[in-house]
């Protein structure tokens, strides 16, 4: 039997815009009563040509289709939500004295994702007209915001719309932790579960 070889980010690319604009994605179908949230993991190193590749499948779902995706980023979210909160400046002061772990307990307290990032999302979203939701910056948060927190928070949140979190990185799922399903090519469309 041949070995099958990875997809190129094209292949993926691909395949992704033909699953975001499928009916039975879009209409949520097929998922029972689970939560259409979707994970969409990448090599790293891919970080950029995945940001490129991303805007593309935006502006082509926009343009070709009328599908209108509405983006979240973590990173931008959590340095707005610190600056409203007028501490922004102060987390940039104390970092260089505290030590790592304590500055990390500190940041996880500031942007819990129950009690600031979820509400936050919702009200966002409120203000949005879109069919997809697609949720970024999830590397640039780690280790402070860790994704599936931020997906179990976001159960009740985003349940009327899917969703595609953009993870860098190998997403792994544990039976316990619930489901999003991944979305990746060469895999059928349920492969990985993950909220």
């Amino acid at each position: 039997m041949p070995l099958q070889s990875k997809p190129t980010l094209a292949q993926q690319e691909d395949h992704l815009f033909k699953v975001l604009s499928s009916e039975r994605f879009l209409k949520m179908e097929g998922l029972g009563n689970e939560v259409a949230h979707f994970i969409y993991d990448y090599d790293p190193s891919w970080a950029l040509d995945v940001a490129q590749a991303k805007k593309r499948i935006k502006t082509k779902l926009d343009t070709e289709l009328g599908i209108k995706v509405f983006e979240i980023n973590l990173y931008d979210l959590c340095v707005d939500l610190l600056k409203k909160r007028n501490v922004w400046d102060r987390v940039l002061a104390a970092e260089p004295s505290m030590d790592k772990p304590e500055f990390l307990k500190m940041l996880q307290n500031m942007l819990d994702p129950q009690m600031h990032l979820a509400p936050a999302i919702k009200e966002l979203m409120a203000a949005e007209s879109f069919q997809i939701l697609f949720l970024t910056g999830i590397g640039e948060v780690f280790p402070f915001v860790r994704s599936h927190t931020v997906l179990n928070n976001l159960q009740t949140v985003v349940s009327d719309k899917p969703m595609l979190m953009f993870f860098p990185g190998r997403y792994e799922v544990s039976a316990t932790q619930g489901s999003a399903e991944s979305v990746k090519a060469g895999e059928t469309d349920s492969v990985r579960r993950s909220v």
